[in-house]
């Protein structure tokens, strides 16, 4: 299935103001074509089955209704419908996209494959629709008028997106299908699509993407690709899908797994600043990082290369903790890292009912330096806020198990991060997207510049830049786990099963640290400080050193944002 654009042939009337092209009117591919995945049992086959519901995901579309104002940047959004859709699937909702960004979305399509003798398949048509909204008495910059209905399902069956017409006249049965129950699961909202405003009105009339509310690696709900719609709050009532069989025949064998990687591993660039580089795990070992353990901290112990002597499971307890070297000159040395020997650590992981896989891509840096800050119009060190030792970071991308295409990449920032659409994202080699680490912070960006982390003008500055240093993560690939293939397809190295600290608790006293960096302040901005800093994290300022990326809620879940 190609990306087409259709633009639909109903007259349109378009001002002079917005006759504009909008990124949307431009289509987005990857720079390269998908290579031909290395043979396997489900993965990248075009079709995937939950259980007796086939789906297909569709990527083409045909242009029903757009406006030119509100929603994000103010720049409107369009609507869609999928088209063409394969012979025997049916539409289970239309799209829509934010104009910020050139199209680059998917629905899914459903086929009823349950052979069902009593006739309650997988699908139905409605027995009506309800309006939902009408664009009619909107004052927004807009092409025609645009009506969004609600599809009424048989009982048993559940809506799982919504119909956009540019007529008032309701929607033909046939035009969709409705979901039986059971198939179905809870949906929430996702990222903000548009709105009659340039940001959410809780009282009027706003559309987002959906997601599966239970999100993880055990989890079985289905993102559909669809948009769902609040008036005044109110939610509709509306579903995702659900993977009933709860099968991993869609995900990609160990072969297709390394193709995938030779195909997307990112590039990491380093700010031209950067002191503090990434190393191997191994490398970080071998040249002097101790364990230390509580109540006899004067006899650390050297650790071995793979970290076969580490402490396996339990839990973060305080017990055990890493350092870096005694002596002061290996000490320095090993801060700085290796970039030679650095390695890429690979996950490997079902997610949304194993119609997506996520590849989560960590790295480890020795150490993490100061933190800077920006208050209103002041850029100033942290002093030693946010150093610590042991310091873990990562990509994650977001493949398609349809086809094998990356659809999105988390870029983690500290405590949380941000999902960027591959459409906006800066490729090299190929298909591999760019990231950006953060000076001293090693927090992931998908742009250079400053990246204030923080409101009202107060925040910690993540500078961004294409320094003379970077990572090809595909470079030095180690894949450190895939449970879905099963306990011995991926021998999990010792290190990863170490549940403590890489870093010591740092003794030094925050308070005093702020106030050092208050004397530079004028009146309001030191307290506006204060009440900013005492809401971040403790990894963020550096008190204690970080857990590995098993103790990670992402682990089995999916990312924070």
């Amino acid at each position: 299935m190609g990306n087409c654009l259709n633009i639909s042939s109903s007259p349109t009337t378009i001002s002079e103001e917005t006759s504009k092209p909008l990124p949307i009117e431009a289509m987005f591919k990857l720079p390269s074509p998908l290579p031909a995945w290395p043979p396997g049992e489900g993965f990248g086959g075009g079709t995937i089955d939950l259980g007796g519901l086939e789906l297909c995901e569709v990527s083409s579309f045909t242009k029903v209704w757009a406006t030119h104002q509100g929603g994000p940047g103010n720049l409107g959004a369009t609507f869609f419908e999928p088209s063409p859709i394969p012979d025997g699937f049916f539409m289970l909702g239309g799209y829509a996209q934010p104009n910020k960004r050139p199209l680059f979305g998917w629905v899914l399509a459903g086929k009823d494959v349950t052979n069902d003798p009593s006739g309650a398949g997988a699908l139905k048509p409605p027995i009506d629709y309800t309006l939902v909204w009408s664009s009619e008495s909107s004052k927004i910059k807009q092409d025609g008028s645009g009506y969004i209905w609600l599809p009424t399902p048989s009982d048993g069956y559940k809506a799982a997106g919504l119909v956009i017409t540019n007529s008032p006249a309701k929607p033909p049965l046939d035009k969709i299908r409705c979901v039986r129950a059971d198939f179905t699961d809870v949906y929430q909202t996702d990222e903000w699509i548009w709105g009659e405003d340039d940001e959410v009105k809780p009282n009027g009339f706003n559309v987002f993407y959906t997601r599966p509310a239970n999100r993880g690696v055990q989890a079985q709900g289905v993102s559909t690709g669809t948009f769902t719609a609040q008036n005044n709050g109110a939610a509709l009532s509306i579903a995702c899908l659900k993977n009933a069989k709860g099968g991993l025949s869609s995900m990609p064998n160990l072969s297709q797994i390394q193709a995938l990687i030779q195909a997307y591993s990112p590039w990491i660039y380093f700010h031209p600043d950067e002191k503090f580089l990434p190393s191997s795990v191994s490398w970080f070992f071998e040249n002097g990082a101790l364990l230390y353990k509580k109540g006899e901290e004067s006899k650390p112990v050297a650790v071995k290369p793979r970290g076969s002597n580490l402490p396996q499971g339990g839990s973060n307890d305080g017990s055990y903790w890493l350092d870096l070297p005694t002596d002061n000159s290996a000490k320095e040395r090993v801060k700085k890292g290796n970039l030679q020997e650095a390695e890429a650590y690979f996950h490997v992981k079902p997610m949304l009912g194993a119609t997506f896989t996520d590849i989560a891509i960590w790295v480890f840096y020795p150490f993490n330096g100061a933190a800077r800050a920006k208050v209103e119009f002041i850029n100033i060190s942290l002093g030693k806020i946010g150093e610590h030792v042991g310091d873990w970071e990562h990509v994650t991308l977001r493949i398609s198990n349809f086809n094998g295409e990356l659809k999105r990449v988390f870029f983690s920032e500290h405590s949380s991060g941000t999902w960027t659409s591959a459409s906006e994202l800066e490729f090299k080699d190929g298909n591999k997207p760019v990231a950006y680490s953060s000076l001293h912070g090693h927090a992931a960006y998908p742009k250079q510049g400053a990246n204030l982390q923080g409101s009202g003008g107060i925040g910690i500055r993540n500078d961004t830049g294409k320094g003379k240093l970077f990572m090809d993560t595909g470079a030095r690939v180690s894949v450190m786990a895939a449970e879905y293939l099963g306990p011995s397809a991926v021998v999990e190295p010792p290190w990863l099963n170490y549940a403590r600290e890489w870093g010591p608790k740092i003794e030094y006293n925050i308070a005093e640290e702020v106030k050092k960096v208050e004397k530079v302040l004028p009146g309001k901005l030191k307290r506006d400080f204060e009440n900013f800093i005492n809401r971040l994290p403790n990894e963020m300022l550096g008190e204690e050193g970080p857990t590995g990326p098993k103790m990670k809620n992402s682990w089995i879940g999916d990312e924070k944002i």
